[in-house]
């Protein structure tokens, strides 16, 4: 029996498992929509600017382990979903992102909301495709999820000119793709792993740092297996965070430019740093020269292109981290390091994190040790990005795995909340916390009104601080407290919450802070607190621009210098 190409590509996503898709219809998309009718089990999240769709794809993707789905029309509705592509793709994120296209007949005319998508995209997309015919439709779809899910997962984009949607052809689902020039690795050369193994078993003074790659492999035993074998303290990315829970007493937190003091040490007085899962880039390295110098670096990563491409590696291996770290730990010795580890001890007591600010007005770092320290198991948090996204990486404590979501590789302002409406879809008996600064809120809380109409009981606490902080925060240090365009007017987000139908409060004092997390996280429904805090403080430590890892601000007004 014939099917439209709409009722094919829904075919075709229920085929491969998809049970939400976030969009907005528009002209091009109305056929797929009216198709959409034929298939409830199919939820489809009206989100209120395509840019919130695609990062509640990403979202969904980051807490599922699979491929989150967008779907936006032509035009201004595709090129919205621009910066959550590439925020999907620099944080290796499984996304299949669906956008119409006119008709085939006026592709090139310049006809309304025409776009080039596939041509816009291509430098921030694995792979992307025009559709010319209905026939094409299923093959495509099952291609796009294989390649968004596979290798380093990315994001894949189908364009679909509305006639082919209204298009009749034969509906039938293959079983494989035949892709021969696509052929990620993931099973490591076996040669590769023995020799970075017998460099490990040599080490005196080895450091892991586990990027994403190990979260997306979902090689959290492997990780901690091979850690507490050959007793080596763990380093994080940002977005490696959640790959062993804080408490683990070989967790050091998070390395780079606001990095834990002993983690950052750690790798600068390391004899071996075994990288897995990163990019190695440079907000975690810093200034590269000068990274883990005293080191051999070994670098594990699926994606080739990332060996060597920032910092030069003296061994290295391709493949999956989950199947490189299985290998390792049946190859390597156990062995004590009670030196080493005293000393990484010694580094962690000696340094720890600033408690206060330089004010009497309430802390950004107070709230968000707070909200950090409720989190259990059953918690994901969310950041933006600025100061409260690397105050929240600092005070990560969560036991869960893999419950720590943020913007990495791009730094997108305003991910957060439409990243949450992704994840509590995945978590619907989870709790989600939203941690935002006022400015990057300000970007996209239009999409509390979509959380309200899906009903999501997320929790979200705003730092309002007044300014964009991060950008503040380098003016003040290093352009002699030149604030130019940094400070924030901002609505009553009480008031705001309440034109939305949200329970809200706002908090000034520290007293009132733990009473306010915890009736937000009792509160069965939405809720938000907004947190006035310093306007000034800062986040330390902070290694400056163009300085080596160990060259670390530690409090305000401090100058910077070599930690020991």
């Amino acid at each position: 029996m014939k099917k439209t190409g709409a009722q094919i590509l829904c075919e075709s996503l229920l085929r491969e498992g998809v049970e939400v898709i976030f969009g907005i219809s528009g002209g091009t998309v109305i056929p797929l929509y009216d198709a959409f009718s034929e298939y409830p089990r199919i939820r489809r999240v009206l989100v209120r600017h395509e840019q919130a769709a695609a990062h509640a794809a990403a979202g969904y993707a980051r807490v599922m382990h699979r491929a989150g789905v967008c779907v936006a029309t032509s035009g201004p509705g595709a090129t919205n979903l621009v910066t959550g592509i590439a925020d999907a793709y620099m944080d290796s994120t499984p996304m299949v992102v669906i956008t119409g296209q006119v008709a085939s007949h006026f592709i090139g005319k310049d006809a309304f909301q025409e776009c080039d998508i596939t041509g816009i995209t291509l430098p921030i997309i694995k792979h992307n495709y025009l559709v010319r015919n209905a026939k094409d439709i299923s093959r495509i779809v099952k291609e796009a999820f294989h390649i968004a899910q596979t290798g380093r997962p990315g994001p894949v984009l189908i364009d679909l000119p509305k006639d082919v949607q209204t298009e009749l052809a034969e509906f039938e689902y293959p079983d494989s793709v035949h892709l021969p020039g696509y052929r990620p690795v993931t099973e490591p050369d076996p040669a590769q792993v023995a020799n970075v193994a017998g460099l490990l078993n040599r080490a005196e003074r080895p450091v892991i740092i586990a990027g994403r790659g190990v979260i997306i492999s979902r090689a959290f035993e492997e990780l901690r297996e091979l850690a507490e074998t050959i007793q080596a303290p763990v380093v994080h990315t940002l977005l490696g965070l959640g790959s062993l829970p804080p408490q683990h007493r070989l967790d050091l937190g998070m390395l780079g430019m606001h990095g834990q003091v002993a983690a950052n040490l750690a790798v600068q007085n390391a004899d071996l740093v075994l990288a897995v899962g990163t990019r190695l880039g440079d907000r975690a390295t810093m200034r590269t020269g000068d990274f883990a110098p005293r080191a051999i670096v070994v670098h594990i990563d699926i994606d080739p292109a990332e060996i060597g491409k920032n910092v030069a590696p003296f061994a290295s291996v391709v493949g999956d981290a989950k199947a490189v770290l299985s290998r390792l730990k049946s190859l390597v010795t156990s062995v004590e390091r009670p030196e080493w580890l005293a000393q990484v001890r010694d580094w962690r007591a000696a340094h720890p994190l600033l408690p206060a600010t330089r004010s009497s007005r309430l802390s950004a770092r107070t709230v968000i040790r707070q909200v950090c320290r409720t989190a259990d198991e059953h918690t994901v948090l969310i950041t933006g990005v600025g100061q409260h996204q690397m105050f929240a990486a600092q005070e990560y404590a969560s036991p869960r795995l893999n419950g720590f979501v943020s913007s990495g590789g791009l730094g997108t302002m305003g991910f957060e909340l439409p990243a949450a409406l992704g994840v509590q879809m995945a978590c619907p008996n989870d709790d989600v916390w939203v941690i935002a600064g006022d400015g990057g809120f300000q970007m996209t809380l239009q999409e509390l009104s979509t959380a309200v109409q899906e009903r999501l009981p997320i929790k979200i606490a705003v730092i309002s601080n007044g300014y964009l902080g991060m950008v503040r925060q380098w003016q003040d240090l290093f352009q002699k407290r030149n604030y130019v365009d940094v400070a924030l007017h901002a609505p009553d987000f009480v008031k705001l919450a309440d034109a939305y139908g949200i329970p809200a409060v706002r908090v000034e004092r520290e007293e009132d802070v733990a009473p306010a997390i915890e009736r937000a996280r009792t509160h069965p429904g939405l809720f938000l607190i907004d947190f006035v805090v310093d306007p000034e403080e800062n986040i330390f430590p902070m290694v400056a621009p163009g300085e080596s890892l160990d060259c670390m601000l530690q409090a305000p007004d401090m100058v910077a210098t070599t930690a020991a």
